[in-house]
């Protein structure tokens, strides 16, 4: 079973933008628990006690027991928003869960023994495709990271969802089948040579190919007629049915 974390909250009588920002004048942060077929219950939060948990890896991945005037509420949370310019937060939301409920959760991945892979060694660049993962599982079997071993894994290798240890109860919610979560590839001037290497091979593999005649094609035969309108050999016989020269023609210089 997953860790729990506890947090304590007070209740608050009004909902709505005028009551939670009265709530935060007041220095408390205002929140809502809201599912499992009950009305949602409106809350206060320490901004110090959310802060504490809020940074905590796999925050949204946590079972949280809000505890209410004595009364504890067993929750995951949903949703934290923050002020874009000081980074406060202003507004959580938190769901209800039991032993019997099917959450949605998106767990953390995490990439160990970068040192024994061969990729890395040789300069390759660690790509981690997925950050976080889709689940979907019982809040007893929530997964707090996904651990991928990279020991052994080459420049262009990579780690696909069906090689990872996933624990019992716990599905991916992806539609594709094997979805890769890491790769290593090629840095950036060793790409460069591969190409150029790739583009030289591919080269002197077309040349003797350029060289060579044309497939079918046969040498000139000895005694070949010449072209048509090419001037026949010195001493050759004109081709058969040729013609010879025009009667009359002189065949020295003239008599005088």
């Amino acid at each position: 079973m997953p860790a729990v974390e506890s947090i304590r909250a007070e209740a608050r009588d009004r909902a709505g933008k005028g009551a939670a920002r009265a709530t935060r004048r007041t220095g408390r942060v205002p929140a809502v628990i809201y599912g499992d077929k009950k009305e949602p219950t409106l809350i206060s939060l320490d901004p110090k006690e959310l802060d504490r948990l809020v940074h905590k890896k796999a925050f949204f991945a946590t079972l949280l027991d809000v505890e209410i005037a004595g009364t504890k509420h067993r929750v995951l949370p949903r949703d934290v928003q923050f002020d874009p310019i000081f980074d406060k937060a202003l507004h959580a939301d938190f769901q209800r869960v039991n032993k019997d409920s099917k959450i949605h959760v998106n767990v953390p991945v995490v990439v160990k023994n970068e040192a024994a892979a061969p990729g890395i060694k040789r300069g390759g660049v660690l790509n981690l495709v997925r950050h976080e993962i889709e689940f979907l599982c019982d809040p007893d079997n929530i997964p707090q990271q996904v651990v991928v071993d990279i020991t052994g894994l080459d420049i262009g290798g990579s780690i696909h969802i069906s090689q990872v240890e996933l624990p019992q109860g716990a599905t991916p919610t992806s539609r594709e089948a094997n979805f890769t979560i890491v790769t290593i590839g090629a840095p950036s001037g060793l790409k460069a040579e591969l190409e150029a290497a790739a583009a030289a091979a591919a080269a002197a593999a077309a040349a003797p190919v350029a060289a060579a005649p044309a497939a079918g094609a046969a040498p000139g035969a000895p005694g070949a007629a010449p072209a048509a309108g090419a001037a026949p050999a010195a001493g050759a016989a004109p081709a058969a049915g040729g013609k010879g020269p025009a009667a009359g023609a002189a065949k020295g210089p003239a008599k005088k």
